[in-house]
């Protein structure tokens, strides 16, 4: 059984970690795409979108059909930015010695 001492100490080492991992992911970039790659966006795992690819096929006359794709590719770059942080998080759990699926408190 843990002491409260140990217990103080991997939560201080956690948190450490936590912020260690979300500095580290602001300069991790992701892409998605939409429409078999017609629409291509770059997100960094900050949420911060650094670039829109945009086929020019797709500049005729379609407006709706480029807004849903470009809505699509945000949503698709959001999801990969979601599974890259599951991703680090759950190495850095496993680095701590925590089982895996363990849910943190914060």
């Amino acid at each position: 059984m843990m002491n409260f001492k140990d217990m103080m100490q991997q939560a201080q080492q956690m948190q450490f970690k936590l912020q260690e991992m979300q500095e580290k992911l602001k300069d991790v970039d992701v892409e998605a795409e939409a429409g078999g790659g017609l629409v291509k966006i770059t997100m960094s795992c900050a949420g911060v979108v650094k670039a829109i690819h945009i086929d020019p096929s797709l500049m005729g006359d379609d407006k709706e059909t480029l807004e849903d794709l470009m809505v699509a590719a945000m949503n698709n770059a959001n999801e990969a930015k979601d599974a890259k942080i599951q991703e680090e998080t759950q190495g850095m759990m496993e680095g701590l010695g925590l089982p895996p699926g363990a849910q943190l408190p914060f």
